[in-house]
């Protein structure tokens, strides 16, 4: 196991800065994301983390030992780390076996500990009785898990992930983002995995770091991340959120366009800006905070699926299934918001998106 200690890293390339004073510590056998939208700067500080990109200030640390930073630089080969990308790359000519063999055979292991070490890591990896076969013979998720096993075949104290799963398909790649935490927690090793897929994230993670425009935008746990953004652009990146604007005053909060109100106990006042989850709203035909009109529903099994405008504000409810036969579009219904977040309105464009600096 090893730490990771990122301080005031900045790397740009050129004119164009994609990462910004990024200073974090990863502790050991600890399992952090760098989540983000595309070119955000995660793979980035991955790649500057495994030693195949110079930041352009600061310094990075793996344990107590400083890898990049002033007149310092340690080649990824001497990092002890393990790195799994978004395509497998296995040899196509090599067995199981042999591919995740590779890494001991070119630090000239023993034939002996090149056995013992990858038939170890096969099992772990449940594909002891593929060893002899191609991986042309393997579908994704078996070529995946291969790649896994070279990465870690070499006992390495840091494993890092750039998007692993991202070419298997829906069922595959929920099946492994299990495999790869069980693998993690059986073995202790402290693991980077970068995704832009927030449902990865928030099944997979100890600690997520979400990151916009080169900028850490909040640093939390799932749980956190998810109850309690730090901004406007968290709470609209992870899940399905709505926002309206509105005035907080005497105790409520006037929604703008909507001519009604709903109840407030916070510190903020003035112009605020809402955020509801759809699964925290109750949908009732009866009675509620705000009184609306059904757009739309589709009954989804588990679930209706829902719209419903308030005024000039529509937002999206996550309703029991058996609300689908009560109502139909049209009907006059009423929204309780069980929680919302409320945010401070500034007045600047595309609030939600802001930056925190």
């Amino acid at each position: 196991m090893a730490s990771v200690s990122i301080q005031n890293v900045t790397k740009a390339f050129g004119s164009n800065v994609v990462l910004k004073d990024f200073s974090e510590t990863f502790r050991e056998g600890e399992f952090v994301t760098l989540l983000g939208p595309s070119g955000c700067g995660k793979t980035t500080m991955l790649r500057i983390i495994a030693g195949f990109e110079k930041p352009t200030s600061g310094e990075v640390y793996i344990g107590k030992e400083l890898v990049s930073g002033g007149k310092t630089f340690i080649p990824p080969e001497k990092r002890n780390i393990g790195m799994v990308f978004q395509s497998y790359a296995v040899w196509p000519h090599m067995n199981v076996f042999n591919n995740v063999a590779y890494p001991l055979k070119i630090k000239h292991a023993s034939g002996a500990e090149i056995k013992e070490n990858v038939n170890r890591v096969l099992e772990i990896v449940h594909l002891s009785q593929y060893a002899s076969r191609l991986p042309s013979q393997l579908s994704g998720g078996q070529q995946q898990r291969v790649a896994l096993a070279r990465a870690l075949v070499a006992r390495p104290g840091l494993l890092l992930l750039d998007e692993p799963l991202s070419n298997l398909d829906a069922k595959l790649r929920e099946s492994m983002r299990f495999e790869i935490k069980e693998i993690q927690s059986s073995l202790g090793i402290t693991v980077v995995y970068v995704t832009h897929d927030q449902t990865e994230a928030m099944a997979m993670s100890d600690r997520i770091i979400l990151i916009n425009q080169g900028c850490i935008q909040q640093v939390a746990s799932p749980a956190e991340i998810y109850n309690q953004p730090a901004n406007q652009f968290v709470a609209d990146f992870l899940g399905k959120v709505d926002f309206a604007k509105g005035e907080s005053q005497n105790g409520r909060i006037v929604l703008t366009g909507a001519g009604q109100s709903i109840p407030y106990d916070g510190e903020k006042r003035g112009k605020v800006e809402i955020a509801v989850r759809p699964e925290r709203i109750t949908l009732s035909k009866e009675s509620g905070e705000l009184r609306g009109v059904l757009e739309t529903q589709y009954y989804l099994g588990d679930v209706n699926d829902c719209r419903v405008r308030v005024g000039e504000v529509s937002f999206r409810v996550i309703a029991p299934p058996e609300t689908y036969q009560a109502m139909k579009p049209g009907d006059t219904v009423y929204l309780t918001f069980r929680e919302k977040m409320v945010f401070d309105d500034d007045g600047s464009l595309d609030e939600k998106l802001r930056i925190k600096t």
